[in-house]
């Protein structure tokens, strides 16, 4: 979702610090609470206002009056005075509004814009919002909600967005779950606690906001600023947290609904913390188990390989999303390998990597990354909607940038893919290798070897897209290499017979496919392997022969995301 410039004067080079104003539960009171918004914003030049709560209505109980409102927004009669981002509250949108933006892409009238109900949101001015509307929906155990406009989300909504990774303003619908405990600031008299959610509090705990802004309807409660362990990169930095819960304009006791902050997003944590500060709230997050044996048929790489391979009579049925180790969902993923989530693909280090961090002179990571579509799904033709296979290929482009980036004309890729129907969660696996193996053919050769060696069929030289065309099974590959200086065309011919084509303005690639049948066994190892003997690399043949420690899958993740970061789109992208 892409969002107007907010227009701010800056001297060049300059950053200066931005002034803006978030506002409580505006609950339909459009007039009045735009009509002051236009009043201060004359004073004091915001760059931009977030409403945190719901902005209409609730639909099942809106009188006519509210439905005139909506009518009248949408026919231009409000005048709204600076770029004001809203999301989802604790109640469904009105029809109108849900009609509006489907047809103008997240644009409900000029200045007004949804932030969708889970996203992450990078302004022009580089501030970055994390967003997470509605309430915990407890008839939904696994997954990510489907609906973007209904007020409910999952524990998956919000374990998805620590993807994010950091984020300057954090938006929910409810508080984080422990939120008071080491505070000595009351709630006003009278006031109960809001609801609050564990899930918002891990949420919270990851990202280490600056401002995380919540809804009381009745009060307003601004707790300490509270303060998060430092990370072991940056030993003396303490990321600070501030959280304000606003009341609704509409509040009995006239209690305080707006909020104007300065903002920074370029500045580091403070060196020296507020007086009053305390220690976080929030418990720190428990070490994630290992994979216990009998778990080890759905872990990162199948145990199927002609020598693990489980009997017809003992075969458990498929795991679930929330037994899938691909599926975020699932309590036990390894979240610290997660470098990047975007709107339906995240992209996460491998578990047990065939590379290391010496294998590439260029890069100081394994590199060995897995691109991973966010619906459970075997594979992608089982996927509905067609923009999975979309932003997969955006992220392995976004990779080949970062090559170029990091080794120039020295690095290329392979990216590998099994797709069976039988399959548990259809993903890529993406490795870098020197280019001078690809150009004497000798990638190409070696799948095509290996291939011959286990009496698999031969390879076709064919792009398949995502796959819906296709009746089979299938395994292909993607050999990519960057265009060199010399080249006068991008698409010279490289040597073997693979099918050459431009990938980029960066490279070309070739696109071999190898159908596969129940004619014979497929080791679903066999990309790995491969790659593993022509890297030098085949004791790392096995996953489970590679493991490291979390310190040191944390260390690799880390660096592999500071080097993708000025490639990495979801990080402008919701």
């Amino acid at each position: 979702m892409h969002f107007p410039l907010v227009k701010l004067w800056i001297i060049a080079y300059y950053v200066l610090t931005l002034f803006s104003i978030v506002i409580g539960a505006i609950a339909g009171q459009l007039s009045p609470v735009f009509q002051k918004l236009s009043k201060l914003h004359a004073r004091n030049s915001f760059s931009m206002a977030i409403v945190a709560g719901d902005l209409f209505a609730d639909p099942e109980i809106a009188s006519l009056e509210d439905e005139e409102t909506v009518s009248s927004l949408l026919a231009g009669s409000f005048s709204i005075p600076l770029p004001t981002y809203f999301t989802i509250g604790i109640h469904a949108l009105p029809q109108k509004i849900v009609n509006r933006l489907e047809e103008a892409n997240g644009e409900v009238c000029p200045n007004l814009y949804f932030l969708g109900k889970r996203s992450t949101t990078k302004t022009s001015e580089g501030i970055r919002i994390v967003n997470l509307g509605g309430l915990l929906d407890p008839s939904v155990t696994a997954g990510l909600s489907k609906e973007r406009y209904l007020p409910f989300h999952t524990e998956g909504d919000a374990k998805s967005l620590h993807g994010a990774n950091a984020a300057d303003i954090l938006l929910t619908s409810t508080w984080p779950s422990s939120i008071r405990t080491g505070s000595s600031i009351p709630l006003p008299g009278g006031s109960e606690d809001a609801t609050s959610e564990q899930c918002v509090a891990e949420l919270c705990a990851t990202l280490k906001p600056r401002y995380h802004f919540s809804t009381s309807p009745n009060f307003f409660y601004e707790r300490e600023p509270f303060f998060h362990l430092p990370a072991e990169d940056h030993p003396d930095n303490r990321p600070l947290t501030r959280f304000i819960s606003l009341a609704s304009p509409s509040s009995p006791s006239k209690a305080k609904y707006l909020y104007a902050f300065s903002l920074d997003p370029s500045a580091p944590p403070p060196s020296e913390l507020p007086a009053g500060s305390t220690a976080s709230p929030f418990r720190p997050a428990t070490k994630k188990r290992s994979y216990a044996p009998e778990q080890q048929t759905y872990s990162r790489y199948s145990n199927s390989t002609p020598h693990h391979r489980t009997s017809k009579r003992a075969r458990q049925p498929p795991p679930t999303p929330s037994e899938c180790f691909f599926c975020l969902s699932n309590p036990s993923l390894a979240t610290h390998l997660i470098t990047s989530i975007a709107t339906d693909t995240y992209l996460t280090t491998a578990k047990g990597p065939l590379s290391t961090p010496s294998t590439y002179p260029f890069l100081s990571f394994p590199a060995h990354m897995l691109l991973i579509p966010l619906t459970h799904a075997p594979t992608l033709a089982a996927i509905p909607d067609a923009a999975t296979y979309t932003e997969m290929q955006r992220y392995r482009s976004a990779l080949h940038s970062m090559l170029v980036a990091k080794a120039g004309a020295e690095l290329g890729a392979v990216t590998w893919e099994v797709s069976r129907t039988e399959g548990i969660h259809v993903h890529w696996q993406f490795l870098p290798v020197s280019v001078g193996l690809i150009k004497k053919g000798l990638v190409e050769a070696a799948f095509k070897v290996e291939a011959e060696n286990e009496k698999y069929p031969l390879f076709k030289a064919r792009e398949i897209g995502d796959g819906r065309g296709e009746q089979g099974d299938y395994f292909r590959v993607w050999i990519w290499r960057p265009i060199e200086k010399s080249e006068a065309q991008p698409s010279e011919k490289e040597d073997g017979c693979g099918s050459n084509k431009p990938a980029s303005s960066a490279g070309t690639e070739i696109s071999l496919f190898l159908p596969l049948s129940a004619n014979f066994r497929f080791d679903l190892q066999f990309g790995r392997r491969v790659m593993a003997k022509l890297l030098g690399l085949e004791k790392r043949a096995n996953w489970r022969d590679c493991g490291q420690g979390e310190a040191e899958e944390v260390a690799d993740a880390e660096a592999f995301k500071k080097a993708f970061r000025e490639f990495d789109f979801s990080m402008e992208e919701d």
